[in-house]
């Protein structure tokens, strides 16, 4: 699933689909050129950043909306400690301390993770159990900043379709 230069290949998929939308910053496996370090407070340290995102989308210097990508371990537990983690963060910082850039959350975040059905088989009941994610995640929202969540997967195999869904679920959080 590797591509030539060691960046998995369907990040760097997502990574062409959002590469024109406003604001975006990029980790280095979506094309991007450094990690996207999410902080709990405004002190940037080992202690206190919980994870690294994929994507982030600016709108207004804040954080608009947070995307997460997921190719081979999409079991439950990493799908909802990625969106747990990333809404237990406050702060997006870049940089080193002495001239860090800080972006805080927006009062509305969008968090978007995108999933690879491409190493299921036909039979795989794991598109069935991510809607059901999606809608439990969904219920227990807002939670903190983030008040819409979208997990959105390759049902059809389909980079058209896929392609229509993420930028339309962009869209029209950002209109």
């Amino acid at each position: 699933m590797k591509s030539g230069n060691g960046r998995y290949k369907f990040h760097e998929e997502i990574g062409n689909i959002v590469t024109e939308v406003p604001g975006i910053i990029k980790d280095p496996a979506c094309g991007g050129k450094h990690n996207i370090p999410l902080f709990c407070s405004v002190i940037k340290s080992n202690k206190t950043e919980f994870c690294n995102v994929d994507i982030l989308i600016l709108q207004n210097n804040k954080i608009k909306i947070l995307m997460e990508i997921d190719e081979s371990d999409t079991k439950p537990t990493q799908i909802c400690g990625k969106f747990l983690t990333s809404a237990l963060s406050k702060y997006y910082i870049h940089g080193p301390k002495s001239n860090k850039v800080e972006v805080e959350m927006d009062s509305s975040v969008l968090f978007v993770q995108i999933v690879s059905a491409k190493k299921l088989k036909p039979e795989s009941k794991k598109g069935g159990q991510w809607e059901n994610i999606e809608k439990e995640i969904r219920d227990i929202l807002p939670l903190k900043n983030i008040e819409k969540y979208r997990l959105i997967f390759d049902k059809d195999n389909d980079s058209d379709k896929l392609r229509t869904e993420i930028l339309s679920t962009i869209k029209s959080f950002l209109t």
